[in-house]
């Protein structure tokens, strides 16, 4: 047995390539292409997530199907989300040939993850997935607040954004991705993933980062954002500042800070997501 014919079905290096030549594929820096390709790292990944039978997956750009396979019998139901629509169609192919029992577990729905407004199927409640490098945020996001069957969530993504995402206030990676991911959960980095594991291979590391939802702070979600947008704009101000055309004028923000319990001179970076919540709250004459 060579190291691709995998006794649970999970693709290894030369079963990628091959799968790639099949649909004249060439990965492209566009769309984040970069498959893993490591039975390894996939089996990691699964235990780190913590799936149960139980648990519906939602999984954004599986690729050519390495992590899918993996996720398939560890949950009761995988809906996969793939932008590129010959992946889409290749990806239950894939599962109905190296895993047919678990074929009927699958559903794939072509589309951009960024502009779906609902989802086939049951609800989602765990997010597993290795998203495309140059839109993780956005994408992790847009699905925390979209899917609120969501209880957690393990993505891979690149180093640098794993530690913005789960850096504390007063750290220096901390920043709009750090607050706006607490507002959904407790963030944690869960592993670092090296650059062999992936086709082709990235030049840059690639990071673990669980979230495990919580009930948001008190106060709305937009204003509490836009807060946040504001004050890392210029992250070398201080608040009152920072905050003076989100305001009104510097003394505006001066008021609303000092509403807030916040001292005008401290920095956005050493604010809580519950501290821009209270923040925001002030506008409606709390």
């Amino acid at each position: 047995m060579n190291a691709d014919q995998q006794t649970d079905g999970l693709l290894g290096p030369a079963a990628i390539r091959d799968l790639a030549q099949q649909l004249d594929l060439r990965p492209t820096k566009s769309l984040g292409q970069n498959f893993l390709h490591d039975a390894n790292t996939i089996r990691r990944i699964v235990r780190t997530a913590g799936t149960t039978p139980d648990d519906v997956v939602l999984e954004v750009g599986p690729g050519l199907g390495s992590l899918t396979l993996g996720l398939l019998p560890a949950a009761a139901h995988v809906t996969a989300v793939e932008i590129d629509p010959r992946l889409a169609a290749l990806l239950p192919r894939t599962v109905e040939e190296r895993a047919p029992a678990l074929a009927g577990r699958l559903t794939v729905v072509e589309a951009d993850a960024l502009r779906l407004t609902e989802l086939p199927g049951p609800p989602p409640t765990a997010l597993v997935a290795n998203l495309p490098y140059n839109v993780a945020v956005p994408v992790l996001l847009h699905l925390l607040e979209l899917v609120p069957t969501l209880r957690r969530a393990l993505v891979l993504v690149q180093a640098e954004v794993a530690e913005r995402l789960a850096a504390g206030p007063g750290t220096a990676a901390y920043g709009i991705p750090s607050v706006k991911a607490a507002w959904y959960g407790e963030v944690r980095r869960a592993g670092s993933v090296g650059r062999r594991v992936f086709w082709p291979e990235p030049n840059v590391d690639s990071g673990l980062v669980s979230l495990v939802r919580r009930p948001p702070p008190p106060g709305d979600r937009a204003a509490t954002f836009a807060v946040v947008d504001a004050a890392f704009a210029t992250r070398r101000k201080g608040l009152r500042a920072a905050l003076a055309r989100w305001a009104g004028s510097t003394a505006d923000a001066e008021a609303r800070l000092r509403a807030a319990g916040i001292d005008p001179a401290t920095r956005g970076e050493q604010l809580s997501v519950t501290d821009f919540a209270r923040l925001a709250a002030t506008g409606d004459g709390g």
